[in-house]
């Protein structure tokens, strides 16, 4: 099975996402974890990198991960 090949971390900054979420696929774990994606360059897509992590919490390989929008700024100072 192939999978989705998902945006670069260059087209998601560009986005002003500068995080990734990443959510731990092991059957019942449910765990996630915000990570700064500043150690890997604009070139590395996120599907790439969603195989080689492995969760803190149970040892699961594999991850979804995506990007971690800042939340909304409201009001008249906004962007």
């Amino acid at each position: 099975m192939k999978r989705e090949q998902k945006i670069t971390l260059g087209e998601m900054r560009e986005s002003d996402a500068p995080d990734l979420i990443a959510y731990c696929t092991a059957k019942g774990c449910g765990h996630w974890v915000i990570v700064s994606a500043d150690k890997w360059p604009d070139t590395v897509r996120i599907s790439d990198l969603e195989p080689r992590f492995v969760c803190s919490k149970c040892g699961g390989k594999g991850a979804d991960i995506r990007p971690h929008w800042p939340p909304p700024r409201m009001g008249v100072n906004a962007r």
